[in-house]
């Protein structure tokens, strides 16, 4: 295939002719690894949008077993469990009363670790948009956190990005930060969605490899935006995630 046509006077000097061939080859073959190299990217960047959407898909999924069948079955067996303490009443032998009594407080434990758990995974509340979820978020937090949250609709990818990394946010603060006060804001600023977590505690926070931040450096990349983690001593924390949603 003819990429370049080289055009030259009658007799040009065969060392010259050589080096502008050369230079012109050179310049053609940067010229193509150029757009090899956006083409690989684009395909990266697609591929990474595939993945995320995947993992959105699965976690719909597993919230959906969780909540409709173990979830429910627990709460089933309880409800027989409570209903046999009725039966029992003051016939029951101290043993069996105690050990029923047990078996049915170990339930309600484990109905509601399985509830945190499908919590974490996937919130109902984004089926509403991302400012009902995030006020959900907060009213669960152990710390007084304001929230300022458009009630702008966005893709439903981007809507579960920034819940989780205002949830993994909030979470670092109220175990490690040691504030008295969280805020978190969410707007539209032109063709991104910024979501910004701060809190008035003692800062330190870091992205290290393995940890949650990381985690969510990575999810937010994936959907072509970015994570930025502020975080000076004894300054609190801010932790700002821009995703892409025009």
């Amino acid at each position: 295939m003819q990429l370049a046509t080289l055009v030259h006077a009658p007799d040009p000097e065969p060392a010259l002719l050589d080096l502008l061939i050369g230079r012109a080859g050179l310049a053609i073959e940067i010229a193509r690894l150029r757009v090899e190299v956006r083409r690989q990217l684009a395909e990266v960047e697609s591929s990474r949008a595939r993945i995320v959407a995947a993992t959105y898909e699965e976690r719909q999924r597993l919230e959906r077993d969780l909540h409709d069948g173990a979830q429910q079955r627990l709460v089933s067996i309880g409800l027989d469990l409570r209903h046999l303490q009725h039966e029992l009443g003051p016939a029951a032998a101290p043993a069996e009363r105690e050990l029923l009594d047990g078996a049915v407080t170990g339930l309600a434990d484990a109905i509601a670790q399985l509830r945190e758990l499908a919590r974490g995974i996937r919130p109902a509340t984004l089926d509403h948009g991302l400012a009902p979820a995030l006020r959900e978020l907060a009213a669960r937090a152990s710390i007084p956190t304001e929230v300022e949250a458009t009630d702008e609709r966005f893709e439903r990818g981007v809507e579960a990005a920034a819940y989780f990394v205002a949830s993994e946010a909030l979470t670092n603060a109220i175990k490690h930060a040691r504030c008295s006060r969280v805020v978190v804001h969410a707007s539209r600023s032109d063709s991104r969605l910024v979501l910004m977590v701060s809190d008035d505690g003692r800062g330190g926070a870091a992205p290290a490899l393995g940890s949650g931040l990381a985690g969510l450096s990575d999810r937010v990349v994936a959907l072509g935006g970015r994570l930025v983690v502020k975080s000076d001593a004894e300054r609190g924390t801010s932790i700002v995630a821009e995703l892409p949603c025009a």
